[in-house]
């Protein structure tokens, strides 16, 4: 029995109605994560691979013919190893994860799959009843997080690094979220009942998964085309499913339908979610809120949304070829954030992907050209004050409308070459380029002098921000025991934006580098120039143990609102932030790009069953540069003496260096086997550090030590868990933002699955006992009231959800 110690610190916060856990659970992931495993039922879990090969297949004999029989397009490199660490123990329930290459004979693998850790295939539809927010199915996997947001726009969070810090695609694609708050982030685009497959790097990633990003990196899939077997008629397969969850009575409906042939393929995918504001497990509000008297003492303001997805999918292939095109359409009419100012009130998206993957007898070529429009308009919802002003304050403002508009073209495109049976080349290249228009349109719209009139207020005029990057990676076997992959990309990063205004001369007449003058006349276009470096080791001494070490360095340009978000009056900076922490942001046109520094060991072991498996992983990341920010002045950018604490403050962004460091930990092992079904237990512990070293702070929204453990049950079709989930108080904050500390929380939940024929069931209760905690990474309550620049009350963090109730069920046709 492994037995690893590590002591929690439950502390009491400040907060409203926040309960102290029982002593007796401070020894639960100070536990020992005993001879556990890796994943729960629903969680991830870590697996050691065979040893990575490369050798040309056999070409497949011909499937028979089976009358009204449909196959997927072949998981590209299903079969391939793993360099990177944890991947999902039983690979027959997970999703393969990775592009997908035509199901014909002759398909040959390439380079061997650098795939990270994979979410069960159980997680990822269990998830999808549970909540709208594709980030959260990332939360199977020890050491990623969601960082709170909209409803279904959460930021993924990975070691403490989040948001764009990580290169996260979608179908192959990293798009860059169109928004001064970040509200639609790349994972905001597909609906977790469309996600196929999910893989997130949190250690060391192979350059060839992305560039751009310090962090790590995420892979999500829809789902691949489906094509009839050979000599088949027109095969058909329908799929029809809905959701509820009482908490803030969720409902939901998905659809997904299929025509294919052998050659040809069509596919919709669709989906609508809803929901009011949830509540939480008691009165949280510190100081309690009286501005908007209609929200009862436990309901969380603003967390209500609406949002449709439609992909739409098309697909040939012959011979080792396949061309694919997706189109994708995203609708929300409103979704309603309870850490910013401002609420979504509509966002629409429009996306196409063409890509075209070949087979050789070489190895093969995998490229995609992909377009994305969004529209996006941001004001105060249903919880907020809508009216200022009037009388001695000038004219009566009806609310504050912002407008923001992107385009996005693309082109990826990726050779693996077979230079021998242990020798895989890799070469390839990004190309993106990304235009942005950020408007906010006067109030009212009349020809007086206002704080928000006559002019439109350009927050960033013709923004552009265009990549060029090519990449190699060299992957070896150099014995059935030791393999490798090497290598480097070159990103350049390109930006510009055009000249600004505010509302008015009088009120916005300064800027991030002095006058609003000074910022037009200035050379605004920026070069940045990063290298990344990545190496990989695994070592297999036998069929049962691993290990595989990376080292790597990466580097980030900053993104358009951290260069050009030029205005410091405080009204228009508290509007450009992208943490959700109440505070207000001023761009800084000096930025330097992020590099870090990483080393990450991932050490696992399973029995040879693979019930029994444990996987510890450490990690260092070195960041300099790290984009942080200091107080300035209001309406300024002097820095401030001394801080200003306990209140919503004015920040510039400022490059400072900066340190990452902790572990994960990860085990399964069975319990007992019997007539009334298998026992077996799983559990996680996860522990991150951050601190900015030339500021002498805690980083922001760093996830405190946390852990679960999960009694799982398993009876023919039945799978069921109770979960026990225990996190730390979080008190090593950021000064300079006035973070908000967090007590500690225990939390119990239940989780079940039930296949019956062509049905499928997800249900379960998450908070069992209703307590009352508030999220670590959920950054500052200012859900309702007067939210406009810095008006809210300072001391809330956002609360978590209180007990829930959810269901969903899926039929297949």
């Amino acid at each position: 029995m492994l037995k690893v110690q590590y002591m929690l610190n439950f502390k009491n916060a400040p907060l409203a109605g926040a309960a102290r856990p029982p002593r007796a659970a401070l020894g639960c992931i100070a536990v020992s994560i005993f001879a556990l495993t890796a994943s729960p039922a629903f969680a991830q879990s870590p697996t050691a691979v065979p040893p990575v090969s490369v050798e040309a297949q056999k070409a497949k004999p011909k499937p028979k013919a089976k009358k009204h029989v449909a196959h997927r397009a072949a998981p590209h490199r299903a079969a391939a190893a793993s360099l990177n660490g944890a991947a999902s123990p039983g690979a027959s329930a997970t999703h393969a994860a990775g592009p997908f290459s035509p199901a014909v004979p002759g398909a040959l693998p390439s380079s061997p799959s650098t795939g990270g850790a994979s979410v069960p295939a159980g997680a990822i539809a269990s998830q999808a009843a549970a909540t709208s927010n594709t980030a959260a199915v990332l939360t199977a996997i020890p050491g990623a997080y969601v960082s709170v947001g909209g409803g279904v726009s959460g930021l993924p969070t990975i070691h403490g690094f989040a948001d764009d810090q990580l290169h996260v695609t979608v179908d192959g694609i990293n798009t860059i979220p169109s928004c001064p708050n970040h509200m639609n982030p790349v994972l905001s685009f597909i609906d977790p009942t469309q996600v196929y497959s999910v893989q997130a790097w949190t250690g060391v990633a192979p350059v060839s998964v992305g560039g751009d990003a310090v962090g790590g990196a995420i892979v999500v899939n829809s789902r691949p085309p489906l094509f009839a077997s050979a000599g088949q008629p027109l095969v058909t397969t329908e799929s029809i499913g809905a959701f509820f969850r009482s908490n803030g009575t969720g409902l939901g409906a998905s659809v997904s339908l299929t025509a294919a042939s052998q050659h040809y393929s069509m596919s919709y995918d669709g989906a609508f979610a809803t929901s009011n504001n949830y509540n939480a497990g008691g009165a949280f509000r510190n100081p309690p809120l009286t501005t908007t008297p209609n929200l009862s003492s436990n309901e969380v303001g603003s967390t209500a949304y609406q949002t449709q997805n439609h992909l739409a999918t098309f697909a040939y292939q012959n011979e080792g070829q396949l061309l694919e095109l997706k189109a994708n359409y995203q609708h929300i009419p409103y979704q309603l954030y309870p850490n910013q100012p401002m609420d979504m009130l509509g966002n629409e998206e429009t996306g196409l992907n063409l890509r075209y993957f070949g087979t050789f007898g070489w190895g093969d070529i995998d490229s995609r050209v992909y377009w994305q429009h969004v529209d996006h308009t941001m004001n105060f919802g249903d919880d907020k004050q809508f009216w200022y002003g009037g009388g001695m304050m000038g004219p009566l403002a009806p609310g504050m409308p912002m407008d923001t508009m992107s385009n996005t073209l693309g082109n990826s495109t990726k050779a693996d070459i077979n230079l021998s049976k242990i020798d895989v080349l890799r070469v390839g290249y990004d190309l993106q380029w990304y235009n942005l228009n950020d408007w906010w349109p006067p109030s009212p719209n009349c020809n007086c002098l206002g704080g928000m009139s006559p002019l439109t207020f350009w927050n960033i005029n013709d923004g552009q921000r265009d990549r060029y990057s090519p990449y190699l990676e060299w992957s070896r076997q150099w014995t059935p025991t030791v393999s490798t992959v090497l290598g480097a990309r070159y990103e350049l990063v390109t930006t510009d934006t055009g000249p600004v205004q505010g509302y008015n001369a009088l009120y916005y007449g300064m800027s991030s580098v002095g006058t609003v003058g000074q910022f037009n006349a200035m050379d605004r276009a920026r070069d940045f120039n990063n290298i990344d470096l990545s190496a990989l080791l695994r070592y297999t001494p036998n069929a049962n143990m691993e290990a595989v070490l990376g080292l790597s360095q990466t580097g980030q340009a900053p993104n358009l609102y951290e260069l050009y978000a030029w205005s410091p009056m405080p009204m228009a900076a508290a509007m450009n932030n992208l943490v959700g922490d109440g505070n207000a942001y001023v761009g800084n046109p000096n930025l330097k790009s992020e590099i870090a520094d990483k080393v990450s060991l991932d050490l696992g072991w399973h029995s040879a069953d693979r019930e029994t498996e444990i996987k510890f992983s450490p990690y260092y990341s070195y960041v300099h540069n790290y984009i942080d920010a200091i107080q300035v002045n209001m309406g300024t950018i002097v820095p401030a003496a001394p801080l200003l604490t306990n209140q919503f403050v004015e920040l510039q962004y400022m490059n400072e260096n900066a340190q990452i460091y902790g572990f994960d930990l990860s085990a399964k092992a069975p319990l007992a086997k019997t007539a009334y079904g298998d026992f077996s237990v799983a559990g996680l512990l996860s522990d991150a550090n951050g601190k900015d070293l030339s500021l002498n702070t805690g980083l922001y929204n760093m996830m405190p030590i946390n852990g679960k453990i999960s009694l799982i049950h398993k009876l023919g079709g039945w799978q069921g868990a109770v979960e026990f989930v225990a996190v730390d108080a979080k008190t090593d904050i950021n000064i300079e933002r006035n973070e908000m500390p967090t007590p500690g929380y225990t939390l119990f939940n239940l989780r079940g699955a039930y296949n019956w024929r062509n049905v499928h069931f997800n249900f379960g209760v998450e908070n069992l006992f209703n307590r009352l905690y508030y999220l670590p990474l959920g950054g500052a309550y200012i859900g309702q009231g007067m939210t406009m620049g810095l008006s809210a009350p300072w001391g809330t963090p956002v609360p978590g959800p209180g007990r829930t109730f959810y269901t969903g069920m899926k039929v297949d046709f």
